[in-house]
């Protein structure tokens, strides 16, 4: 298996890149927000790879972050999502926020992928729901953040708004949300804002 690719960023096609490392040129598939963060070609790169072997083709594809791979391993072990559905997902929804729709069971937003309809957005929160936990979101997103949670319940609202902000939701609802939320840790406040939104 290829972990990760380092080298330097040669081409930047429509569906992926290609990286030169040690003489060779490897074309690796990304999802359509990975060309946001892309350094300009001749720049150094590296890639964090998911390496599929069928019997008809070899394909690379390409992240970032190791969490990434995780999650667009997690979601070609989906039954009726392939590579192509997974990184359509992963181009709309970061991993963070792809934890939470599929722990809110919020289909509307994993449908938002091109080709996802709304019943295979509800068989994926189906088959992964059991594989997250909220609390595992939560201190991802937490350690991402640099922020270590505390032991006021001011500070525990503040985290829970700030969190669902970085989801996505506008400020003024993730506050009426976190307002209306019973819970006395953030990953409770956060459960319960994600039921009230």
């Amino acid at each position: 298996m290829i972990s990760y690719i380092k080298g330097e960023l040669t081409e930047i096609l429509e569906d992926g890149v290609v990286v030169e490392a040690s003489g060779v040129g490897y074309y690796i598939m990304v999802p359509a927000s990975l060309f946001r963060e892309l350094p300009k070609t001749g720049s150094p790169v590296k890639l964090f790879t998911h390496f599929q072997v069928k019997e008809d083709a070899m394909s690379l594809y390409g992240f970032f972050r190791r969490d990434d791979v995780r999650m667009f391993r997690m979601l070609i072990g989906v039954n009726g999502i392939g590579p192509k559905a997974a990184l359509g997902i992963l181009s709309v929804l970061t991993p963070d926020e792809l934890r939470f729709a599929v722990l809110a069971e919020d289909a509307a937003a994993i449908s938002r992928a091109p080709g996802i309809g709304k019943k295979t957005a509800q068989k994926c929160i189906l088959e992964l729901k059991d594989k997250l936990s909220l609390a595992e979101a939560i201190q991802l997103k937490l350690s991402q953040n640099a922020q270590a949670p505390s032991e006021n319940e001011e500070v525990y609202r503040d985290e829970a708004v700030q969190a669902l902000a970085s989801l996505g939701y506008s400020a003024s609802d993730a506050m009426r949300a976190v307002r209306a939320a019973t819970g006395s840790s953030v990953e409770e406040l956060i459960k319960s804002a994600l039921r009230q939104i």
